[in-house]
């Protein structure tokens, strides 16, 4: 009953909205006459031209998003109830907003994730997002991600013996799995703590960040929770608040010990590369926030609730991401057993029959591994679309896009553009050949992202999955019970299989 009061009086203020938007006089005017210059599908009062996304079930969304850019590329214009998109699907206009330093403000959709993420670098713009930038990269440096293997090989360890117990099943979902070890590894790196999510499955943390990015979705998809005041009343509004205070509660007490621990210790000058070297090592591994408190402490002036939105949006950024190019990659290797041959022999002969962690180097030797986890994101981009918000007019191809438009940058109809890949949709990892991508264009293969505002942390994921990945296919061979045609693809926050990944796993001894 709640959820249609809501529905109703959204409408109604909508229908105000429209009555207020309806007079075609001065810049109003000059903006829609510029839209409607750009084709697109037809567009209804109100609701724009997402009808079509209003009455399908949701593992259907993928697919309808996709037929409607077939119908309209290579771009087109869409309405969003009061909001005018446009969309982009080729390499070409992609590089015109993504190399610009000018538009890199994020669109309407990201303000659903404010509240849990604040202004971080994923939503902020302007000043801060420059000087966040230039601050948080030094944290990215060889070394510091060098330390961060480590903490890598010891989750995957654990991940290796938990599946132990799914040997000789007729099938199970590995992605339970993958999503608690990609939770381990980002709280360790990110926040010195671990919270031992392999091991706790009913930890109050962990369902946090599970239910806060099904609620996330749920706003995006239900046009009747968008209204802040509306959200608020409504029974995934209250559990969005029960999330926040546990996902926060938990970043702030962490950032209060980690302070104070670092002030206590004297540690407010800047260290020498001696001692950088030491805190570098086993004894006393650094994280995320430790540089970033170090920073603040010696000059940059960050408060404890610009720290907690930088923390809580890599938090965000390195799990989900993560697991779901990782599942991706183990579901192409379960269905291409000559593919995942060769992985394995390339493994074999870095170990040598060897159980013993793997190095910065042999991360780097795994090269056909690298292949194939990139040939996985060019297919299923774990980010399947990104959005930017135009503040000045902008030229793409023969249409003058106004400022006011909201981008969708469609990045998974980029990576199927047969212009830069011949077959698109087969499974191909020499596609990732260093020949094959010295002669591509360089906006064709974006996972991502590109340009000033691309992934920060795109070496750390890489390093992760390249690490988790390895001590799976180290210790087991796998198969796929799905095809390509059976598996679904939904849109939430990524790009992730409707009904999990299902294998079946046998133990393997690596060959000498």
């Amino acid at each position: 009953m709640m959820e249609l009061l809501i529905w109703i009086l959204t409408v109604v203020l909508s229908l105000i909205g429209v009555l207020y938007i309806l007079p075609r006089t001065g810049k109003k005017a000059q903006f829609l006459r510029m839209i409607e210059q750009i084709p697109g599908p037809k567009a209804y009062p109100i609701i724009g031209t997402a009808l079509p996304l209003l009455v399908i079930k949701r593992n259907e969304i993928y697919t309808v998003f996709k037929k409607r850019i077939e119908e309209n590329k290579p771009l087109f214009r869409a309405w969003s109830g009061p909001y005018a998109e446009v969309h982009l699907t080729k390499a070409e206009h992609m590089e015109v907003i993504l190399k610009s330093s000018e538009h890199i403000e994020k669109n309407y959709v990201y303000n659903f994730v404010h509240e849990w993420l604040g202004t971080g670098l994923l939503t902020s713009t302007g000043k801060k997002w420059f000087t966040h930038r230039k601050m948080i990269t030094p944290t990215f440096h060889f070394k510091i991600l060098d330390s961060f293997v480590e903490v890598f090989a010891e989750k995957s360890e654990i991940l290796v013996d938990k599946l132990k117990k799914e040997i000789g099943s007729k099938g199970f979902d590995v992605y339970p799995y993958i999503t608690r070890c990609a939770l381990d590894i980002i709280c360790e790196t990110a926040m010195g703590t671990p919270i031992f999510a392999q091991d706790d499955v009913d930890s109050d943390y962990v369902k946090a960040v599970y239910d806060m990015s099904e609620i996330t979705i749920q706003r995006m998809i239900h046009p009747w929770l968008h209204p802040s005041f509306l959200f608020k009343f409504s029974k995934v509004g209250r559990r969005h608040d029960e999330c926040l205070r546990v996902l926060h509660g938990f970043t702030n007490k962490v950032i209060r010990e980690r302070k104070a621990q670092l002030q206590g210790a004297g540690n407010t000058t800047p260290s020498t590369s001696a001692d950088e070297d030491a805190m570098l090592g086993k004894k006393r591994r650094k994280a995320f926030l430790d540089l970033l408190l170090e920073s603040s402490i010696e000059g940059v002036k960050l408060s404890d609730e610009e720290l907690r939105e930088e923390v809580d949006t890599f938090m965000f950024e390195g799990h989900d991401t993560t697991s779901a190019g990782m599942c991706w990659t183990l579901f192409l290797l379960g269905l291409y057993p000559d593919v995942q041959e060769k992985v394995h022999k390339e493994l074999d002969q870095i170990f040598q029959g060897s159980s013993r962690s793997p190095s910065m180097k042999d991360l780097n030797d795994m090269k056909y591994l690298e292949q194939v986890v990139k040939e996985t994101m060019r297919l299923y981009p774990s980010v399947p679309l990104i959005g930017r918000k135009l503040n000045a007019d902008c030229k793409i191809d023969d249409y003058i896009v106004p400022a006011g438009s909201h981008l969708v940058l469609n990045i998974f109809n980029v990576h199927l553009d047969p212009a830069h890949f011949p077959n698109p949709e087969k499974f191909d990892p020499d596609n990732f050949l260093p020949e094959r991508i010295a002669k591509r264009h360089p906006y064709a293969y974006i996972p991502f992202s590109a340009g000033p505002r691309n992934c920060i942390g795109q070496k750390f994921a890489l390093l992760e999955e390249k690490t988790v990945l390895s001590y799976i296919l180290r210790n087991y061979n796998i198969q796929s019970l799905e095809t390509r045609e059976e598996i679904k693809p939904i849109v939430e926050l990524v790009l992730r299989p409707e009904n999990g990944v299902i294998l079946t796993i046998t133990p393997r001894q690596m060959t000498k």
